[in-house]
């Protein structure tokens, strides 16, 4: 099966996040193996400091003392408390100066020590014991946290990168669209030129051309000037005026109407909802949303089948409506693709129809259009919200 562009790039999304979170965890996994070999071999100074201490304690002049002073100074980074068995604090080593050895914070810094690391006790000569508490050293504690804010930083860059690089996208994108459209306008100025004059010259001429013929003629060339209208006003701030959405509705459905297969039926449900509201819009450009809509409903249908305006809800501000039709339906992961400029299930086609419906109806109209609902092989339901003028 062959994949369109947005399922290459949908597939690209999920393989680069893939090795990103692949990555990640690797970081994660080696970091943690490099902490907890820096925390065994942390226990281990801290078991040959306790044996240290306890050489001392049974020291009769026999062992080198000096040495042993030099194990225990030896510890510049691991906190340590030393108590005998009945809790009292004998010494510390590597503590905030604040701390005092008779405070209540030592007691509590001690039983955070006992929840972070297994005390280490130390078995004297007369039988009596000495407890060490003792927490990662900064470093430890601070390589612990590291991968952490490290992926954070990371995170945070590629998101800024992402928004960075779709909206210059977006831009760009303005950039054609607006440019594609405006260059159209200006070649079909010239041709339609040309062809209303040579209207006219039939108008005057004696070869005797039925004027049923001239009048379509004209009509034709009356479209070919509003399409040119609509795209000339792509890329330009269009002006916004009152009108009743029923007529603005009913001149295109009937238009549509007269230049479909009769087995469509294109329709307004409760006419005399959409009478009570006007909305402001570019006509031009409105109506091209509608023709765009419908076109696409009758593919959907090929050719035959139902196609209603229904009022949802009148705002003190705004208005929803629904352009509902009984075609082919489309899938829910599809919803928001549809809209995507280049996005096509046609054979022939350029997938600009419905991303031209979404700028002109939230870009120039302040609007919002989306698929309401969808089942395959039943139909579709678009939801249009407009601002409306009292």
């Amino acid at each position: 099966m062959k994949l369109n562009n947005y399922e290459i790039k949908g597939f690209i999304k999920v393989a680069l996040l893939f090795f990103a979170f692949l990555i990640g965890f690797s970081s994660l996994w080696f970091t943690n193996n490099l902490v907890k070999k820096l925390a065994s071999q942390e226990r281990e100074k801290i078991a040959t400091w306790a044996n240290a201490t306890r050489q001392i304690a049974a020291s009769e002049g026999d062992n080198d003392i000096n040495f042993i002073y030099e194990i225990i100074q030896g510890n510049t980074t691991i906190p340590v408390i030393l108590t005998n068995e009945k809790g009292e604090v004998i010494g510390s080593r590597n503590l905030d100066s604040t701390l005092s050895v008779k405070s209540k914070k030592i007691e509590k810094k001690i039983e955070d020590m006992r929840a972070q690391n297994e005390p280490i006790e130390v078995l004297l000569d007369d039988g009596k014991k000495n407890i060490i508490y003792y927490e990662n050293s900064l470093l430890l504690s601070q390589l612990k946290v590291y991968p952490y804010f490290q992926l954070g930083v990371i995170g945070l860059f590629l998101v800024m990168s992402y928004f960075a690089f779709s909206y210059s996208r977006t831009s760009e994108q303005n950039k054609v669209w607006a440019g594609m459209s405006k260059e159209t306008a200006h070649q079909l100025g010239t041709p339609i030129s040309s062809l209303m004059g040579w209207v006219d010259y039939l108008k005057e001429s004696e070869n005797n051309v039925p004027q049923k013929v001239l009048d379509e003629i004209d009509h034709d060339m009356q479209r070919l000037s509003l399409i040119t209208e609509r795209f000339s006003k792509i890329g330009s701030e269009p002006t916004l005026v009152s009108y009743n959405l029923y007529d603005v509705l009913e001149e295109s459905v009937s238009y549509i109407n007269n230049r479909t297969s009769i087995k469509v039926d294109i329709s307004l449900k409760n006419e005399e909802l959409f009478k009570k509201v006007s909305v402001n819009v570019n006509k031009p450009l409105f109506a091209w949303v509608v023709e765009n809509l419908c076109k696409n409903a009758v593919d959907a249908m090929d050719g035959e089948g139902q196609i209603y305006f229904e009022i949802d809800q009148i705002l003190p501000n705004s208005v929803v409506f629904d352009v509902v039709d009984n075609g082919k339906g489309i899938a829910a992961n599809k919803f928001k693709t549809i809209f995507k400029p280049g996005y096509t299930t046609k054979k022939r086609g350029w997938g600009l129809g419905l991303s031209l419906v979404k700028r002109i109806i939230e870009n120039y109209h302040n609007g919002k259009i989306y698929v309401k609902s969808s089942d395959l092989g039943k139909g579709t339901r678009f939801r249009i919200e407009l601002n409306t003028q009292v």
